[in-house]
């Protein structure tokens, strides 16, 4: 090498000690080394960190070596402004030669191995030097990075996941919704453990957490693998709609409790109407069948004492198709005690309807001046005496009726069947 050729060397090998230096001292600066250094590891990443921790100290011991050598060529080169021949031999030999001594480390660039053999010193050219230095920064960048990737990413995560995990227990038990009463409790339960498990697994191992890029081979390429988060945070959200549900129902329950209550209540009133009805029918109704009036449901109000019992328990998936069963057969309940009031009841409407239609013939006869006719006071008399008294007999009643109107017909008909004279007036 001629002296111009020795310069841009040392310039360039300048430049390139800058470079280096500020990406070591950023390595050892980095907050992942640290972590690593400092936590208690296991699986894949304890065994790439036994790894990578004695690969950054070999990294040193080579950046040593290099300053050393590269030192030397400078205080070579500056003894004379123009180097003298044996002076740029010994500065080609350093620049270009293998003027490197190294510890035993890896051959070939590979990752250095703690337990296998290793020579016990090697020469290198800078070139070589240099190149190893990039490879071991490479791979103990890409440990480093990664494992502080996950850290960065999941840790978090988990932690926010958990704090919501804890609100949603709350608010589940608030509702009732315990492990072992029903299934979303059971579900809190095992995303609760999942996330514990999530967590250790990540802060002690982050390197299994991790998803290499395609085609990258950048140090760090890929992301964080978050599938197991993922199915958490799903199987959470799905728990929550289930609280939300939960409280819905729970809301619901109270008010259709109280309107079945309404609703049970009506029919019992009724039925007492009916069973009030059917005395008053039997002391003024004779000779008439009159049906008997049940009881009040009981079978039903037991079933409501149980319906609130499972609300009170917050037993929704017993209380919902329960409360779907009272509401149909309350609705009926209340439907067969009107029936039974309005079959109860039905001589008394006959015997108002007979004595409604006794009165509009009598009102009739007497807009037509026939009032005061004898056949009909006495069937009038005769109808109004069986129609008012008690008991009374509906049969005859009716039969009395009917007289009157026939009689009343026969007397109206005849006076609109009268000849009249070309005034109108009879003749």
């Amino acid at each position: 090498m001629d002296r111009d050729e020795v310069d841009r060397a040392l310039a360039r090998l300048d430049a390139e000690y800058e470079a280096i230096e500020s990406s070591l001292l950023a390595l050892q600066d980095h907050a992942g080394r640290r972590l690593l250094e400092g936590a208690e590891l296991t699986g894949t990443t304890l065994d790439r960190w036994n790894a990578t921790e004695p690969a950054i100290t070999l990294l040193w011991s080579y950046f040593d070596t290099y300053t050393a050598t590269l030192r030397a060529a400078r205080e070579l080169r500056s003894r004379r402004r123009f180097p003298s021949r044996q002076d740029l031999t010994e500065l080609t030999d350093i620049l270009r030669g293998e003027s490197v001594t190294v510890a035993g480390g890896p051959a070939g660039g590979t990752t250095p191995s703690i337990t296998g053999p290793a020579k016990l010193s090697e020469r290198l050219t800078l070139a070589e030097l240099v190149s190893r230095m990039n490879e071991l920064y490479a791979r103990s960048l890409d440990m480093i990075v990664t494992a502080d990737a996950v850290w960065s990413a999941l840790p978090a995560r988990i932690d926010l996941l958990a704090a919501e995990l804890q609100r949603t227990r709350s608010l589940a038990h608030s509702v009732g919704v315990r492990p072992g009463e029903h299934p979303s409790g059971d579900d809190l339960e095992s995303i609760t453990r999942e996330l514990a498990t999530l967590r250790a697994q990540v802060v002690t191992d982050p390197l299994a957490f991790w998803r290499p890029g395609l085609g990258s081979s950048a140090p760090g390429g890929g992301r964080p693998d978050t599938e197991r988060y993922d199915r958490a945070a799903r199987a959470l959200e799905e728990v929550r709609r289930e609280i939300d549900a939960v409280l819905t129902v729970r809301q619901d329950a109270e008010q259709r409790l109280v309107r079945l209550r309404d609703v049970l209540s009506r029919a019992d009133r009724t039925l007492t109407e009916a069973r009030s009805a059917r005395g008053e029918v039997l002391a003024k109704i004779a000779a008439s069948e009159v049906p008997a009036v049940g009881g009040p449901p009981t079978a039903l109000q037991e079933q409501l004492v149980l319906a609130a019992d499972y609300r009170r328990h917050a037993q929704w998936h017993r209380l919902s198709p329960l409360l779907e069963s009272l509401e149909r057969e309350a609705e009926n309940e209340l439907l067969r005690a009107r029936e039974s009031l309005t079959a109860v009841t039905a001589p008394l409407a006959v015997r108002a309807e007979l004595r409604g239609r006794l009165d509009a013939y009598k009102a009739k006869v007497a807009r037509h001046g026939m009032a005061e006719d004898p056949l009909l006071i006495e069937r009038y008399d005769a109808a109004r005496r069986m129609l008012w008294s008690a008991p009374c007999d509906l049969r005859v009643a009716e039969q009395a009726v009917l007289r009157y109107q026939q009689a009343a017909a026969e007397v109206l008909v005849p006076r609109r069947t009268e000849p009249s004279d070309h005034t109108g007036n009879p003749s």
